[in-house]
């Protein structure tokens, strides 16, 4: 590959993804663009289509493809190129009559707008350069546009000149020492620009040589200055109030150089092989190689120190970081949400490859996540809090740095850093040490909000199933007692033959309707109680054989197998066996009501730390995944009859019990498996 070639491969290459991500760069935190930025948007849009069809054309060249195979892509690609440099140069004129303008703080004139509109004029001579490059043999744009050439060089000339002046003049009128920096450079780009593109295009100097067609491509290339120029000063001094991540830099140059040096190794060794045919092949490219190996690491050094200096702002971006995430954080009302923001921020604008935090549950040091997170931070308190590095602990996790995350005396969580090769700066560290010290109040902060929002909601829960409560007593107090009489009254006539007769069928549904009401009114008044009388004490296993053998008639009845199975030698006190006699009957009896003839209905108790474990398992139709939650609610039923307070008063009583309830995860049409748990102390005190 000749230097040519490397030449146009790698600047085509840069001219077409540079516009792109400043384009991208400008939308991406911007709701809304004004009139300069939309047409900054646009420049660059032209600018990415102009070198994009050339770096087409280049490829189509360097890889020997033939012409008649692609024409078409060849004609689009001269068509998007000539349609994108015509109206760049009106872009050009009229981002400047905004810059204008802004400059005296003022829009537009009428003269100014007026402008505007001439300046598009020149795009009327895509209607006729358009078809040419679409009709006849395929020729290169400037072979089938030639007889327009010319014109257009005077045009480009004309706009590089006024553009330079424009620029010069809002430098002196400008106050501000960047600003003035930035318009004096762009200004001598335009005019240099300016000068190549006129001697390329217009006298056509070195037609036909070498050095003639290293001048059309650096003629086509002229844009790429003045884009590069534009992402420093955006860069270091945020020009438009524009931020390019330090990354994007150092990758884009990374690359360039990489490209360049990778070809310059096989441009040269294929030299010396030429000319030494003693030297075997592939021996010169592995001794630069070697060589460029040996180098990196003090070349590295060498540019991290140029670029520290060059770019003078780069630990203020940093710091910026830790404002955004400030400013974000009151945004996130659930921790885990923000907490995900800040990790994936933080790598990506750090240049991690990992960033993890680790939040203990209650502030003791204690973590969520494993036994290795308690370990870490046992080891940095016995550093006096200080970050821990290199330290085996760490290795096994892939991790390099952890910092402790603490806000006075309390122990939030672990901060985890796993960093790319020459990421962790000095600057870096800095940054990642108040940031770990931020995220530590953040969590803090968030705890005390869910917490306000937990007692909120539990109060505002415990005021209004407290009417409920009062008005469900209420209620079952007037119709117990008439119950009582009308089922009585009921099974009396039931008994006289000559009644019995006539009316046995609807004496035995009114029986049976008053069993029902009476078991809905028994609900009623198990979620009126504040909490259960105790029982005496049971076992385990007597409990839930009690409550199975409750059951077992209506199984029969119905053709369920009831079953369980209790492996817990525990025993229970009497509060405890009241609860969770409560619960346990009113998930059985929803069990039963799911379950068909010929399934099972399953209990089962273990335990698992020191927890005791009780679930209950259906062969229903399961619980569909929109209605898990709202199951819970009091007075919610999915069926014609019933109260919808069975699973109200599970809940209710297990957090009486200071245990918890919760539906199972379970397949479509595979039964449901309701889980109790109550902590082994609470049962056995």
């Amino acid at each position: 590959m000749s230097p040519l070639e490397i030449l146009q491969l790698v600047g085509y290459s840069v001219g077409a993804l540079l516009p792109m991500w400043m384009a991208y760069q400008l939308v991406s935190n911007r709701n809304r663009l004004n009139s300069l930025e939309r047409m900054l948007f646009a420049l660059a849009l032209t600018m990415g289509g102009w070198h994009t069809s050339n770096l087409v054309i280049t490829l189509h060249t360097l890889f020997g493809l033939s012409f008649d195979t692609w024409t078409s892509i060849l004609r689009l690609a001269d068509t998007i190129a000539v349609v994108s440099i015509t109206f760049a140069y009106s872009f050009l004129l009229h981002v400047h009559l905004h810059l204008w303008a802004n400059a005296h703080d003022r829009p537009l004139t009428s003269g100014e707008r007026l402008r505007v509109y001439l300046c598009y004029l020149p795009t009327l001579f895509l209607f006729v350069a358009v078809p040419r490059l679409w009709t006849g043999d395929y020729a290169p744009m400037l072979t089938k546009l030639k007889p327009f050439v010319f014109p257009f060089a005077l045009w480009i000339a004309y706009v590089l000149a006024l553009i330079a002046v424009t620029e010069l003049l809002i430098a002196r009128h400008s106050s501000n020492p960047s600003e003035k920096r930035i318009m004096r450079t762009l200004a001598a780009s335009f005019v240099g620009v300016g000068f190549v593109i006129f001697a390329a295009l217009a006298f056509s100097v070195g037609e036909g040589t070498l050095a003639g067609v290293y001048l059309k491509t650096l003629a086509n290339l002229g844009s790429l200055l003045p884009s590069v120029l534009l992402a420093y000063y955006i860069y270091r001094y945020r020009y438009l109030e524009i931020i390019i991540e330090e990354s994007l830099v150092v990758v884009t140059f990374a690359t360039v150089v990489l490209t360049v040096y990778v070809y310059g190794i096989r441009t040269l060794g294929d030299l010396v092989t030429q000319r030494y045919p003693v030297v075997r092949p592939g021996v010169v490219e592995a001794i630069l190689i070697l060589t460029l190996t040996l180098l990196a690491a003090p070349m590295r050094g060498w540019l991290a120190q140029r670029f520290h200096k060059l770019f003078e702002r780069e630990a203020a971006l940093y710091k910026e970081i830790v404002a955004r995430i400030g400013s974000y954080a009151g945004q996130y009302k659930d921790l885990p949400e923000l907490l995900q923001f800040v990790e994936e921020r933080t790598t990506a604008m750090l240049g991690l490859r990992q960033l993890s935090i680790f939040v203990s549950p209650n502030g003791n040091g204690s973590s969520t996540d494993s036994v290795w997170v308690a370990k870490v931070l046992e080891l940095s308190r016995a550093n006096a809090w200080s970050p821990i590095e290199d330290d085996p602990l760490l290795s096994q996790r892939g991790y390099k740095l952890a910092y402790p995350l603490r806000r006075e005396d309390k122990v939030a969580g672990l901060l985890a850093v796993d960093p790319m090769p020459g990421s962790l700066t000095p600057d870096a560290r800095s940054v990642i040490e108040i940031l770990a010290d931020q995220v530590a109040i953040a969590i803090d902060d968030s705890r005390l909000f869910e917490e306000n929002v937990r007692l909120e909601r539990e109060l505002a829960e415990r005021e209004r199933l407290a009417s409920l409560g009062q008005m469900a007593a209420t209620v079952a107090h007037e119709i117990k007692n008439p119950l009582s009489a009308i089922k009585s009254i009921a099974q009396v006539m039931r008994e006289d033959e000559a009644l019995t007769s006539e009316y046995l069928r609807d004496l035995t549904l009114i029986v049976g309707e008053t069993d029902r009401l009476s078991q809905s009114v028994t609900q009623l008044l198990s979620f009126a109680r504040r909490e259960s009388p105790a029982e005496r004490p049971l076992t385990v296993d007597e409990l839930l054989r009690s409550i199975v053998d409750l059951f077992q008639a209506n199984a029969r009845e119905q053709g369920v197998n009831l079953n369980y199975e209790a492996r817990v030698d525990e025993k229970l006190n009497g509060r405890a066996v009241s609860a969770l006699r409560d619960a346990l009957s009113n998930l059985v009896l929803n069990a039963l009501q799911a379950t068909d003839a010929g399934e099972s209905v399953s209990l089962r108790a273990v335990v698992e730390k020191r927890d005791l474990l009780i679930t209950v398992t259906d062969s229903g139709n399961g619980v569909p995944a929109d209605l898990r939650e709202r199951i819970w609610e009091p007075f919610f039923t999915t069926r014609q009859r019933g109260t919808g307070l069975g699973l109200a008063i599970v809940r209710k009583r297990m957090q009486e019990a200071g245990g918890s309830a919760w539906l199972g995860t379970s397949r479509s049409n595979e039964g449901a498996v309701f889980h109790l748990k109550v902590p082994i102390e609470y049962l056995s005190s």
